[in-house]
């Protein structure tokens, strides 16, 4: 969510296209002339990492310092701490550096938006450094039976060389604009493993096949392109009908009434989304053309790229639940929250896990009227859903009428929700609340007060490790 264009395109926006433009050719050609069948893995590191400090070195000049500080300092972490203790000294560092950027630029600038805000990439790496940190931790300095089945699978048991993390953290397809992804994914990538082992999961014989087949990754690439180029045309002419800034207008707070604030609510937000679906989705396109993204086959035998997608278009618009809206919007970052706050935390996983998300995302005061009130809302949409979802799962007609209902309670929520974070600031935040009357707040405050709050959907957040698993199959 560190991305903001506009129809002026500042020069860091130029370059942040240019460079994923001429990021996504450096991959097709990669994959093609530097595959790992024809050059060694070092190879492979070394470019990627060399391309990727000259891009950020292009697009933030100076500031990219802050980028290679936070590196050097964590690898130092790395190499020296603890295996019980390195992912909270590196979870520490990274996250202190990051917020202290972000402080400064908020104080320095005055919430106006940097010439160059290197704030994007610096966030990238953060979840970077503290995943790595933690699947280490997973493999040095924990009991494989305390383990949950995906911590296992994605345990560390080596430390990565210096090589080996500057490509991680630094390789030219995911430093600009992401996405977080494994260090065991990434390494089995470099080395040529990654399509390979998703292969071997399935028995092609039985599909008519006598060797493995080549998954060429061209046509998600393409289809992902033309998302982009849709979703940044959708930007540029509903932003310019449907700017933020009506929100604070005269009209919108003072003249028009409750119903036509909360659809204009919702259009103003929903004009403010294709610049997110742009980025993220070049973003996964420049990744899949470089071979890296392949998450298997499906059902009916189509090659999946979507190891690395960062959204699902279709089942955010289509989203009936908060939860289901979420697990599907920025879905990267929220994996990331996941593995290194949600399912580790002992108390108040969801309130940690989103005081993390808005310190990850910055010190705007709008982050934090975003992320308080989301707490609010995820509670007491859990707590409907929990006490009444049931009731309509008796008839085909009831569940549709259930669904629909759920779907606009839902994008109109999410609208209220996340204004703030566009907003920025305390005064057009407060200003937009003010018309809409608090509603959801007040709804979500009663909801929780008045109705039964079930204690089994919060037990299940634990994952199950596989010392418990062997418990219950001895049992």
């Amino acid at each position: 969510m560190a991305f903001s264009f506009s129809l002026s395109l500042p020069p860091v926006q130029v370059n942040f296209v240019a460079c994923q433009l001429f990021a996504l050719f450096a991959a097709f050609w990669f994959r093609i002339y530097l595959s790992p069948g024809k050059t060694s893995p070092d190879v492979r590191h070394a470019f990627v990492t060399i391309f990727g400090i000259y891009f950020v070195i292009f697009c933030f000049g100076w500031y990219s310092v802050h980028l290679f500080v936070l590196v050097l300092m964590c690898y130092g972490i790395m190499v020296t701490a603890n295996v019980s203790s390195i992912h909270r000294y590196s979870f520490f560092v990274a996250m202190a550096y990051l917020t202290l950027c972000h402080v400064s630029r908020i104080y320095i600038f005055h919430y106006g938006i940097l010439t160059t805000d290197f704030s994007g990439p610096l966030m990238i790496v953060t979840q970077k450094i503290t995943t790595l940190a933690f699947q280490v931790h997973d493999g040095l300095g924990r009991r494989a039976e305390d383990l949950s089945a995906e911590q296992h699978r994605l345990a560390v048991k080596v430390k990565p060389s210096f090589l080996e993390y500057l490509s991680y953290l630094l390789n030219f397809m995911s430093v600009i604009a992401g996405p977080c992804n494994n260090f065991k994914d990434y390494i089995a990538f470099i080395e040529g493993r990654h399509i390979h082992t998703k292969l071997l999961e399935v028995n092609w014989k039985q599909r008519g096949f006598h060797s493995l087949p080549e998954p060429s990754p061209t046509r998600a690439v393409i289809r992902k392109l033309c998302m982009t180029l849709v979703s940044l045309l959708l930007f540029l002419t509903l932003t310019k009908s449907f700017p933020i800034t009506c929100l604070t207008d005269d009209w919108f707070v003072h003249k028009a009434n409750f119903l036509t604030r909360l659809c204009y609510l919702y259009i103003v937000m929903q004009a403010s989304k294709p610049k997110y679906y742009f980025a993220w989705t070049l973003a996964d396109a420049v990744n899949n053309a470089a071979g890296f993204g392949f998450s298997g086959v499906d059902k009916d035998g189509t090659f999946c790229w979507d190891l690395l997608s960062n959204l699902n278009i279709w089942k955010i618009e289509t989203a009936t639940s908060f939860k289901m809206y979420l697990e599907n919007w920025n879905i990267q970052t929220a994996t990331w929250l996941k593995r290194v706050c949600y399912e580790r935390v002992p108390w108040y996983p969801t309130v940690l896990t989103f005081i993390l998300s808005a310190l990850w995302h910055g010190v705007y005061p709008g982050y934090y009227f975003t992320f308080l009130t989301g707490i609010l809302v995820t509670v007491a949409a859990r707590t409907v859903r929990n006490n009444f979802r049931h009731y309509f799962r008796s008839s085909k007609a009831l569940q549709v009428a259930y669904d629909v209902v759920t779907w606009a309670v839902t994008q109109l929520a999410v609208s209220y929700t996340v204004a703030p974070f566009v907003m920025l600031a305390v005064e057009p935040t407060i200003s937009l609340y003010k018309s809409m009357y608090f509603y959801l707040h007040i709804i979500s405050l009663l909801i929780i007060l008045f109705l039964p709050i079930k204690p089994h959907a919060h037990i299940q957040r634990q994952p199950q490790t596989l010392n418990s698993i062997n418990k219950k199959k001895k049992d």
